[in-house]
């Protein structure tokens, strides 16, 4: 089952008040909006993948409680990107100080900032060539480092700001760079 995208704009356009209610009545689907105010229909990830993104989620939020460097985020948290985009990343990441600089309701609610860090594990529903328009979407809204990762060739697409995007084969693992710095990603029990 792929993602399916509805283009209700002709009949309505939602509101941000609007869709995060939808999200919440309908909290067995995940939706995601882009920037065109499209609704996107995410299918659930089988069990493979999603025991695939908790380990990713796991090894990126022990880094956090070590460093003590900001806050990670999984799967089900919504992002309000500057182009009026609402998007899930599998992984995300912000600095401290920038969680620190929201209101409380502003933590309560899709958070309205681009993710710093953001991982996207590539599922059997996912298109590969709309999760890179994605991962170029974050990096145009923001996110400085960004990891795309394909299980099933075991290639991992790096995004960085300025910079093409680099592809490694086989990697066994990651580094966090300058934006998660210390941070190493094990690969080897994500292959």
């Amino acid at each position: 089952m792929n993602a399916l995208t509805v283009n209700f704009n002709s009949i309505i356009k939602l509101t941000d008040e609007q869709f995060f209610q939808l999200c919440q009545d309908n909290r067995n689907l995940r939706f995601e909006r882009n920037a065109n105010g499209e609704l996107i229909i995410m299918p659930p990830t089988g069990g493979e993948t999603s025991n695939r993104n908790a380990g990713l989620t796991a090894q990126v939020w022990i880094w956090n409680e070590q460093s003590k460097l900001g806050v990670v985020f999984d799967s089900s948290t919504g992002f309000k990107l500057p182009n009026g985009a609402d998007r899930s990343p599998d992984v995300a990441w912000i600095p401290l100080e920038r969680w620190d600089a929201l209101t409380v309701e502003q933590k309560r609610r899709f958070l309205p900032l681009c993710p710093d860090f953001v991982v996207e594990l590539l599922s059997p529903s996912d298109s590969l060539t709309a999760t890179q328009e994605k991962m170029q979407e974050y990096l145009e809204n923001g996110t400085r480092l960004g990891w795309l990762i394909v299980r099933d060739s075991r290639k991992v697409e790096i995004y960085r700001q300025g910079r093409d995007v680099e592809v490694l084969e086989s990697p066994v693992s990651l580094s966090g760079e300058d934006v998660l710095p210390g941070f190493v990603l094990n690969l080897e029990p994500i292959w």
